[in-house]
């Protein structure tokens, strides 16, 4: 059995609407303005983002929950975005692609907010 490590992504309706379509599988290719992929390490972070940022920007705001290889997730070190338990990985967007190649099961929507 692979050993994973349990991510989160905040994200609004647009980005989840690309994961949906791609089977929950997969993270969409960063926009040009978006040089880093930023999936947290911890759930209550990830949902303040998504309660504080996404709601007023568009209207709603998800929290997703994956897995990914652990091996493989240590080439992204562990980065503290601000307090103690703001920390993310930081993936390259020309990395992306093969990050969600990494992804165990399927990406899943643990909460939403409006």
């Amino acid at each position: 059995m692979t050993e994973t490590l349990t991510l989160w992504r905040p994200t609004g309706p647009a980005e989840l609407e690309l994961v949906r379509a791609s089977g929950w599988t997969a993270w969409p290719p960063r926009l040009p303005e978006q040089p880093i992929f930023y999936p947290v390490l911890n759930e209550e972070y990830a949902i303040k983002i998504a309660r504080d940022w996404n709601v007023p920007a568009s209207g709603v705001g998800y929290v997703t929950r994956f897995e990914i290889n652990l091996e493989f997730s240590r080439r992204y070190p562990v980065q503290q975005a601000g307090g103690r338990d703001i920390i993310e990985l930081w993936v390259p967007a020309e990395e992306l692609e093969e990050f969600n190649r990494h992804i165990v099961g399927q990406i899943s929507v643990v909460h939403e907010f409006r």
